[in-house]
């Protein structure tokens, strides 16, 4: 499916210039084939460019780097280049699952290999104390915080390290307020009451911390190991030969990125300088239909067009249950 990766990046308090600048080639976030990962920079009044591509490679030093969770989705693809460009990466979880898995297509030597580098930090992020006690002992440079949601669980990461020298945020494109006007930009409004707010509120602590942050806000991710029923819900229906339900007329639109480019998109912004307390979008670049999509996928897994049925979600109760994997962001248009 998809194979570029957009980042559009944010600069506090600056006029918006929009330069675009190709940073590396990617081959997985395009519904049309490989293009490359771009950046929209902010600045005042003045724009940057890069002489040339720029590929993802080892920083200047080994970085000592704790992922906050990272044997789930995002984290497994993550961790494997960090270790790739040589930092030494801690994983802290609570223990529950594998804290590695084999990948498809994965070597048994690349697996071992990995295997053998990766460290463990065994807790609960909800128990603080034991947080600040463990992280101030291991006194690491950069966090990855993949799976924070509250900015209460992020306060005594920092209390723990107080010369930490980058904190990498996973946050969400849902934080924006509802608009007909799109692709989103960082400066939109957002809104206070999406059930992202957690996540909103923890940029806010990191900028008033002081600290040199990066937030990343991904639209939707697909990819291998994805748990959240994205591109799944459709291949699980195509499977069972039932029809694909869309609310409204289909003509919403979407984006979504692949993981391993998010992954990439990470590791560009470690040890940055025009990264520092950024906010930036990722997605693939190319826009989406809810019917382009379930045609996408049906034909991504050999299955003949499917049988689309528009409804109106205002008729149906589906209680507490997300009847269709994607935000309605938009109006239908005809």
């Amino acid at each position: 499916m998809a194979r570029v990766l957009v980042v559009q990046h944010r600069q506090p308090h600056s006029n918006w210039v929009s330069p675009n600048s190709s940073l590396l080639n990617s081959a997985l976030s395009d519904f049309h084939g490989a293009a490359a990962l771009n950046i929209s920079i902010q600045k005042r009044r003045r724009k940057w460019q890069p002489k040339g591509a720029v590929e993802v490679r080892a920083s200047a030093s080994s970085k000592n780097i704790l992922i906050m969770g990272g044997t789930r989705f995002i984290g497994v693809f993550l961790s494997r280049l960090l270790v790739k460009e040589g930092h030494q990466v801690t994983l802290f979880t609570r223990g529950k699952t594998p804290i590695t898995q084999q990948l498809p297509g994965e070597s048994d030597q690349d697996y071992a290999d990995f295997s053998s580098k990766i460290l463990h930090l065994k807790g609960d992020r909800q128990d603080f104390e034991f947080v600040k006690t463990n992280l101030a002992a291991k006194g690491f440079d950069v966090v990855y915080d993949i799976n924070g949601r509250e900015a209460a669980e992020v306060e005594p990461i920092l209390d723990g390290l107080p010369k930490l020298e980058q904190y990498i945020y996973c946050s969400s494109a849902g934080v924006y307020l509802k608009s007909d006007i799109l692709p989103h930009f960082e400066t939109d409004a957002v809104d206070p009451k999406s059930r992202h707010k957690g996540k909103l509120e923890t940029e806010n602590l990191l900028d008033s911390r002081g600290v040199n942050w990066t937030s990343l806000r991904p639209v939707y991710i697909y990819g291998p190991l994805n748990y959240n029923p994205v591109e799944e819900w459709f291949f699980h229906r195509l499977k069972a030969g039932r029809p694909i339900p869309i609310p409204n007329s289909g003509n919403q639109l979407t984006q979504l990125g692949h993981v391993k480019d998010l992954a990439r998109a990470f590791v560009i912004v470690l040890g940055n300088s025009k990264a520092s307390r950024q906010v930036y979008n990722i997605s693939g670049s190319k826009y989406v239909t809810f019917d382009g999509l379930a045609k996408a996928c049906a034909k991504a897994a050999g299955f003949p067009e499917p049988e689309i049925v528009h409804y109106n979600p205002k008729e149906f109760d589906f209680g507490k249950k997300k009847a269709f994997p994607f935000r309605d962001q938009v109006p239908s248009f005809h």
